[in-house]
């Protein structure tokens, strides 16, 4: 596998600089994930798209996971919501493509006013999986016309909350260019799960490893709370069996990159060499490009 990350470069990308990849690179990653607003994709033209690639092709690095953000939520109700999101992101798979990027991020939303990542009980209302299958549909033949990979992020909090649920709207929407991110943590919901992650991840890499090409590398710890609540911390320093992640990742996914994400910058040096020290116990090889 490969090891890139998520948050040493940031915003928009025509602002990149190379010391920035400078700093990626001399943490020995070989590729960044990024995230853009999706309403300033109207300014980003083909020829922005030409200059970023030839401002990258001296850096050496991959674009591995360009996230398209937004608030709208792919299962809501008024088919005006869904219809304008979806051209929206129609667009973000044009430029993930001309970017080169490995694959295009996405999320299901919710129908939680508050945003895209909160609860909501009406997310689960019978019909919102058959309406995001439906939502997700052309999505994915956009994405086969492009030539590109669209991978969701789940969360328990979402309508995506299970492997199996996760899994069901891949196989329901019937394309190999529409997945899912390999974030095993966003799907711990107990703390016996947590407490005993070795049998959860072997669950959730069974489940949904196959379908998940991108893997985000993070780590989880319990708050001493009365309610339950995990918060992510650096890997190797929570509760997740890191190793045991590795391995099953590679053994699906051995060209895959791993993003590291979700750290203050005072932190990736240390996770960077835990994840390399913990793969180098496992037997799993980081390698180049």
């Amino acid at each position: 596998m490969k090891l890139g990350v998520v948050g040493m470069v940031s915003g928009d990308f025509r602002a990149f600089t190379s010391e920035q990849m400078a700093s990626v690179r001399a943490l020995q990653f070989t590729g960044i994930g990024f995230h853009i607003e999706i309403d300033g994709f109207l300014e980003i033209t083909d020829e922005v798209c030409s200059q970023f690639n030839r401002f990258m092709a001296s850096e050496n690095l991959d674009v591995v996971q360009f996230g398209i953000l937004y608030e709208e939520c792919l299962f809501d109700p008024d088919d005006g919501v869904t219809e304008s999101v979806t051209a929206k992101i129609n667009r973000g798979l044009e430029i993930g493509r001309q970017i080169d990027a490995h694959v295009c991020l996405i999320r299901a939303g919710s129908l939680n006013p508050d945003g895209p990542w909160t609860p909501h009980r009406d997310n689960y209302l019978p019909g919102n999986i058959e309406r995001l299958i439906g939502t997700l549909k052309p999505i994915a033949r956009k994405a086969e016309s492009e030539g590109v990979t669209v991978v969701m992020e789940t969360h328990t909090i979402s309508i995506l909350d299970t492997p199996e649920t996760c899994r069901k709207v891949v196989d329901a929407v019937g394309s190999k260019n529409l997945g899912l991110v390999m974030d095993a943590v966003n799907q711990f919901q107990t703390h016996r799960q947590v407490y005993n992650s070795a049998d959860r991840l072997n669950h959730i890499f069974d489940v949904m490893g196959r379908v998940a090409p991108v893997a985000h590398i993070k780590d989880i710890k319990v708050d001493q709370e009365l309610v339950v609540h995990f918060d992510e911390t650096v890997p190797g320093e929570g509760e997740l069996d890191i190793g045991l992640m590795l391995r099953r990742f590679d053994a699906f996914h051995p060209e895959g990159y791993g993003l590291i994400e979700h750290l203050p910058m005072s932190e990736i040096p240390l996770a960077a060499q835990n994840v390399r020290r913990i793969a180098a116990e496992n037997g799993v090889s980081i390698h180049r490009r």
